[in-house]
């Protein structure tokens, strides 16, 4: 789809902070943050609607998203990561894997924007958690 951001940075048109991606998955920072290390995972393919995503990628995108936040965890000192599927915001299939140190912090109000350096420095930080090994990635 043209206008799609998530396409376009799939295409590298737009820039992103990427922590990950395979042939047919990108996991890369949000901008718009619940907590530091905020990631989103899309398929490459342009769908709309998660449960229009025919297999493997259906059981594929949660198979990495379990996969991800074993490193995501790691990197972030977090005591979990939550998952956020609504669909709302980019008409592209997304999976929000966020870092959790309390109960109370996946609320839309807690939004805030990284700047550039907080994202390049925290994707380097998740990437290098993927990297080392210590967890299989599909």
């Amino acid at each position: 789809m043209n206008d799609c951001i998530f396409c376009k940075i799939i295409k590298n048109e737009s820039p992103s902070h990427k922590v990950w991606e395979n042939e047919n998955f990108l996991a890369f920072l949000t901008l718009g943050s619940l907590n530091c290390g905020h990631t989103l995972l899309i398929p490459k393919k342009h769908i709309d609607y998660i449960f229009d995503l025919e297999e493997p990628l259906y059981t594929g995108i949660f198979l990495t998203a379990k996969q991800l936040s074993k490193p995501l965890k790691k990197a972030m000192a977090a005591k979990r990561i939550g998952v956020i599927i609504e669909g709302f915001t980019v008409p592209h299939v997304h999976i929000h894997l966020v870092p959790l140190h309390n109960e109370d912090e996946i609320d839309p109000q807690r939004v805030k924007k990284m700047t550039d350096m907080e994202l390049a420095e925290t994707a380097e930080k998740i990437s290098k958690k993927i990297k080392s090994g210590d967890e299989s990635i599909l």
